[in-house]
């Protein structure tokens, strides 16, 4: 009987926990003990005293317990058969960096190299062989498809039919039986391959050399470009990118006159930017730089003046421009003609540089905006004026190097009493008559790259500069601030290139080897944009890449989740603001007549059209007749404009009447003479009006009325 009784209740306690509402919703766990209870009164009374008697002996907080929770879940169940699972505040869907950064992934049409073609080619196929999530590696190494389960797994982790192992009976097979070869299955791609033919060299070798260099050189590198955000905003093309040193702020401007400011830290996944600024009206941006402290940053536009903006975006100064009449540039107080270029001194929060077309580059101290510091002129190969297209300095600015507009680089070294005389000249760097878009030293000092217009890469040996180490060619330039620069560990020159006019090609990216001095890889950034500015981060290890056209421009971010740190990592991640009803903002009418002219209501028309037909000019009105005497030219009551008419006329030496008399009675004067001695018009009508017929007067006409 004591087994009998333990066990009812806990049949009881098990099918409370499993049953559910009448929608098939479940109760809950709490709703286990008020059935029991029920079923308790209508029960066996022997069983239920002898429970009784159980619990008794049982410690007196589990019977309290025991009622608090069948009260509990009668209110409970009370509540939710009258509300929907729905009710309430709703959890937020959790979504994984995963899932986010796949949305953000670069497609394999965008991979312009042969090599990474290949690794690409690679990829899908180990893809198919490996099993395991995606990861997020260098690229070319993106996974591509479902994930292959282990041979080792059990059935319940298979995705797609089971694969029966090589020792399997031939009953268990589905399909024709595989043909018997010596390659190894899982390797095999298609229909199997014969033998080779005698003569014939073996491409397995070489597929596999081409796949370990491959491995290499990504293992080597690492290159940041499996997945890309764009910085929209720009209607043309983007020619000027800085990113401050932390790397949370970043600057572009273009040939829309404007520079858009990112924050990586307050930007969501709309990627918007959050202040906008013209620096000189009508001018194209050159090129932007920010101080060593990140607290403030230069803008270069094609006037004659460059302007400081704190970190905000907001004016601290603009360099005075000099006497475009004084000859001699060492004179004039600042630049003449448009800028072309312009860097922040790496180590001084102070100094800045800047190049223009006036053939001068000019060192600026930023605390005071009236006068430079030093003027540099180039070394001409004869006498006049030549653009200098490109500065730089060094890397800890102990040197200033000039590209010219006539393809010479000239360098010179900072020190005590130094002057326009350069340290090192090279006449002809580049093609005579190509600018020379951008120079970038190494860490060291002793390599220097050059771009320019000429469609060339040039590495030099400050140390002999004489003839280049390395030309890079095949690398079309069409605008004048495409860049060359190093990647942070200074193994990889990067440079941009432009579409051509009857080429297939986009922009691109191109990477080359600093040591061997070999081209490395292509990449694709866009298919119908020119690819001007390029910028590896070395604290993001992300690689920034402007682009544009006449109609539009952005920023290409390119990064790898893997290897890269904050940035677009944090951006992309950060979900939009929804928006809620508390946003609605209701704009206050205001209605006060004795307020300023701004805030005063539009006059009615009906009191404007009547101030306008009081106003004479406005209602065209004619002019009135005059009652006293002339003035501007009319004749009033005086009969004369003139005081001797005046005093003529009214002392009789002036006899005119005709001005007082009517034009009517002073023709009827001549009536009699005309009929007695008729001399023009009455011979005309003597046959048809013989009798004179003239028209009645007007006064006549009123008196008989």
């Amino acid at each position: 009987m004591a087994d009998d009784d333990s066990i009812v209740p806990e049949q009881d306690r098990q099918a409370g926990e499993h049953t559910g509402d009448a929608q098939g919703r479940p109760v809950g766990p709490s709703v286990g003990p008020s059935r029991v209870n029920v079923q308790r009164a209508e029960g066996n009374p022997a069983k239920d005293e002898d429970q009784d008697d159980d619990d008794d002996d049982d410690d007196g907080l589990d019977g309290a317990a025991d009622e608090l929770l069948g009260d509990e879940a009668d209110v409970h169940e009370g509540l939710r058969t009258h509300f929907p699972l729905s009710f309430g505040k709703q959890e937020a869907k959790s979504v994984t960096l995963e899932s986010i950064h796949s949305k953000t992934k670069r497609g394999q049409a965008l991979v312009a190299d042969d090599s990474s073609a290949k690794s690409v080619h690679k990829a899908k196929n180990e893809s198919s062989r490996k099993s395991g999530p995606v990861q997020f590696a260098s690229a070319g190494t993106e996974v591509y498809g479902p994930p292959r389960p282990p041979a080792n797994s059990d059935d319940d982790e298979m995705v797609g039919p089971p694969r029966p192992p090589p020792g399997e009976d031939d009953e268990d097979i589905v399909g024709p039986p595989r043909p018997p070869t010596t390659v190894d299955d899982e390797d095999m791609v298609g229909p199997p391959v014969g033998p080779p033919r005698p003569g014939t060299p073996s491409t397995e070798d070489d597929d596999d050399d081409d796949e370990d260099d491959v491995d290499e050189d990504e293992d080597e590198y690492r290159f940041p470009l499996s997945n890309e955000i764009v910085l929209k905003g720009h209607t043309k093309v983007v020619t000027a990118i800085a990113v401050d040193p932390t790397g949370s702020r970043v600057l572009t401007g273009g040939y829309d006159y404007t520079v858009r400011m990112y924050d990586f830290q307050g930007m969501n996944a709309q990627l918007r930017s959050f202040r906008q600024i013209e620096p000189s009206e009508g001018h194209q941006l050159r090129a932007l730089s920010w101080s060593p402290t990140a607290d403030q940053f230069i803008a270069i536009t094609g006037s004659a003046t460059a302007k400081i903006y704190d970190r905000d975006g907001f004016t601290l100064g603009e360099f005075v421009k000099g006497d475009m009449y004084i000859r001699d540039l060492k004179n004039t107080k600042g630049h003449i003609s448009g800028l072309t270029g312009g860097h922040w001194h790496p180590k001084e929060r102070q100094t800045a540089l800047t190049s223009s077309e006036d053939g001068s580059l000019r060192i600026w101290d930023v605390t005071n905006f009236k006068t430079q510091k030093q003027v540099i002129k180039p070394k001409l190969a004869r006498p006049g004026r030549v653009a200098v297209t490109a500065c730089a300095w060094g890397l800890n600015g102990n040197c200033v190097a000039g590209g010219l507009a006539d393809g010479s680089i000239q360098i010179w070294n900072v020190k005590a009493g130094w002057g326009s005389r350069p340290d090192v000249y090279i006449q002809k760097a580049h093609e005579s008559g190509d600018d020379v878009t951008s120079l970038c030293f190494s860490g060291d000092g002793n390599t220097l790259l050059s771009r320019s217009t000429d469609s060339t890469v040039k590495v030099w040996d400050v140390r002999k500069s004489k003839a280049p180490l390395k030309v890079f060619d095949n690398l079309p330039n069409s605008y004048a601030q495409t860049t060359v620069s190093f990647s942070p560990d200074e193994r990889l020159i990067m440079t941009g290139t432009s579409t051509e006019k009857e080429g297939n090609k986009g922009g691109l990216l191109v990477f080359f080897d600093r040591q061997r001095l070999e081209f490395v890889r292509r990449v694709g950034v866009s298919a119908d944009q020119s690819v001007v500015c390029s910028l590896w981060h070395p604290k993001l290890n992300q690689i920034f890449a402007t682009s544009g056209d006449k109609k539009a421009g952005g920023t290409h971010v390119l990064y790898d989740p893997a290897v890269s740190e904050r940035g677009a990592l944090v951006c992309v991640a950060r979900a939009p603001r929804k928006k809620s009803v508390e946003d609605l903002e209701a704009k206050p009418v205001v209605h006060n007549p004795h307020a300023l002219p701004l805030f005063r209501d539009a006059p009615s028309r009906k009191r404007a059209r009547e101030k306008a037909r009081s106003d004479p000019v406005k209602s065209k009105r004619p002019d009135l007749p005059m009652s006293g005497p002339g003035f501007g030219g009319r004749v009033g009551t005086t009969k004369g404009s003139l005081l001797t008419q005046y005093l003529m006329r009214e002392g009789g030496m002036i006899k005119e009447t005709w001005m007082d008399e009517d034009p009517r009675e002073a023709i009827l004067k001549h009536a009699d003479a005309a009929v007695k001695d008729p001399f023009y018009i009455a011979p005309a009508y003597a046959e048809t009006q013989p009798q004179t017929i003239f028209h009645e007067s007007d006064e006549e006409e009123e008196d008989g009325k």
